[in-house]
């Protein structure tokens, strides 16, 4: 494997990589749980809290309005840095969790009955399992899951099958948190579309939308949820993109200030999208910072992006390979930067915790995603997942804490 020799451009610009863990340089291989933040983003929110702060909205004096302005155009931001066009509107929520439920005990509570069936994967996240499943235990639904082949990748063979004319709704990960799989999302949209176009179909981005570009509308998917914290923005901060006449035939599922339009000690009546989805006082500062994120993002190109963290990925998979008794689980082409892997012998968390001691946080356990864990017949994975500042040396050091580990595991 020909060695990185160029320095990573981007890795300066996020201080919490200037820092040590234990004493050792920090190489920062958690990512896909929430990755770190650059100065840009640290001090937007630091400006829309010191400087013009007041709540949003509602108020007629200049910070409120200043703030309503900055806060409203990150709406419009994050719709032009995924590729949604004007048949679409942005709905945001706290996370991608939120996004998912609100789907799922709004739209789905004022659609679904008993019988009726939707598609999952048998890699999904929690995120897209629960809300589903609270949503059978309320309402009788039927749930069926399109299986994961040995490589990671989704059976789609089998997808015809499942479909029928109860099939409601299909909603799937557009790239796998474990494997790392990117999914064909173009041509499975179609086939379900080409079966029934009132199939509502819901993408799980939170992994995507980080590594390469996202292009909602070329995706043709009627849903699409993400959150900041994977994408260099804050916590508290997500997003349901969603179809605008989908969209208007949904009921708030939350309510309180700022989604109303009038209230009477008779009943209420409710504000227009997006504002109906949006209860309460929203998460202004991580919103702004969001933005600072998106703005970053946008300014390197995620082209580039992409390109850096592919050629990362290519090294980290060769010297991985150079470790006896490493299994990785996921080895499609084109994967994402994530690789999850065994090691014969070697807890994972024990790896995980000698690994911690050398500087190299990684990611043990089944990552909220229980059922893939048990499709693959283990409890847990070893996750190393890279970001745009991840460099040649955060692998080496990696792969020097592994042989570590292994030789005092084994």
């Amino acid at each position: 494997m020909a060695e990185i020799n160029h320095k990573n451009p981007w890795r300066e610009d996020f201080p919490a990589l200037s820092q040590t863990m234990n004493g050792k340089r920090l190489a920062f291989l958690d990512s896909g749980a929430s990755a770190q933040k650059p100065r840009q983003v640290i001090e937007a929110m630091k400006h829309a809290i010191e400087y013009h702060y007041a709540n949003i909205h509602r108020g007629l004096y200049e910070y409120s309005q200043e703030k309503t302005t900055e806060y409203e155009a990150v709406r419009e931001k994050l719709k032009s840095f995924l590729g949604a066009s004007d048949a679409y509107e942005a709905v945001f929520t706290k996370n991608t969790t939120e996004a998912v439920n609100l789907v799922a005990q709004s739209w789905g509570r004022t659609n679904l009955k008993e019988g009726d069936e939707i598609i999952l994967t048998e890699m999904e996240h929690h995120a897209n399992f629960v809300p589903w499943h609270i949503l059978k235990s309320q309402i009788g639904i039927t749930i069926k899951y399109i299986p994961v082949l040995d490589n990671g990748a989704l059976d789609l063979s089998k997808l015809d099958a499942l479909l029928s004319d109860k099939t409601k709704l299909v909603a799937f990960t557009h790239v796998s948190n474990v494997l790392g799989t990117v999914n064909p999302v173009a041509d499975i949209i179609k086939q379900i579309k080409a079966h029934s176009k009132n199939t509502i179909t819901l993408v799980d981005g939170s992994q995507a939308a980080v590594h390469g570009k996202v292009n909602i509308a070329d995706l043709g998917t009627d849903f699409y949820v993400l959150t900041a914290h994977k994408l260099y923005g804050p916590t508290g901060a997500g997003a349901l993109i969603g179809r605008k006449t989908i969209l208007e035939t949904m009921p708030p599922w939350q309510g309180g200030g700022d989604m109303i339009e009038n209230v009477t000690l008779d009943g209420c009546t409710y504000a227009d999208i997006p504002a109906r989805f949006e209860a309460g006082t929203p998460a202004i500062a991580e919103v702004i910072g969001w933005g600072a994120a998106l703005d970053y993002m946008t300014q390197i190109g995620m082209d580039k992006i992409h390109a850096w963290e592919s050629e990362i990925l290519a090294y980290l998979n060769a010297r991985i390979a150079e470790i006896d008794g490493v299994k990785i689980y996921g080895t499609t082409e084109g994967k994402a930067g994530i690789v999850s892997f065994t090691i014969d012998g070697c807890p994972p968390s024990d790896i995980a915790m000698i690994l911690d001691q050398m500087g190299v946080a990684v990611r043990t356990g089944h990552h909220c995603c229980q059922p893939l864990m048990q499709r693959f017949g283990i409890e847990g994975t070893v996750r190393a997942s890279i970001g745009l500042y991840t460099d040649k040396q955060d692998i080496d050091q990696l792969i020097e804490a592994l042989v570590k580990a292994k030789k005092m595991l084994s």
